[in-house]
C-alpha cells in the first residue's frame, strides 16, 4: 500500500515539475505564453511561483531565479511528504 501512494506522489510530483520546467522554458520564446498551453500552464503553476517571486528579485533586474529555488522547495517537500507516509503507514 504504501509503494502505491508513494508511486502516486511521485507521479504527481514528476508532472507538477515538468509542468514548472516547461513553463520556464517558454519564458525564453516570444508570444509562447499567449497561446493556449501557455495560459494553461500559466493558470496552474503562478500560483505556486508568485510566492516565491515576491520574496526573490531578479538578479541584475534580468535573470529570475525564483523558479529554481521553487522547484527545490517542491522537491524538498516531496521528500518530507514521502518520509512522514512512511513513518505513518511504515514500510
Amino acid at each position: 500500500m504504501l509503494g502505491n501512494i508513494i508511486a502516486i506522489v511521485d507521479l504527481l510530483y514528476n508532472i507538477y515539475f515538468y509542468m514548472i520546467f516547461a513553463y520556464i522554458l517558454m519564458s525564453w520564446v516570444p508570444n509562447v505564453r499567449d497561446s493556449f498551453i501557455g495560459e494553461l500552464l500559466g493558470k496552474l503553476v503562478e500560483p505556486y511561483l508568485a510566492p516565491f517571486r515576491k520574496f526573490i528579485p531578479p538578479i541584475m533586474g534580468m535573470i529570475d531565479i525564483s523558479p529554481i529555488i521553487a522547484l527545490f522547495v517542491l522537491n524538498w517537500a516531496v521528500v518530507g511528504l514521502k518520509s512522514i507516509l512512511f513513518y505513518i503507514i511504515g514500510g
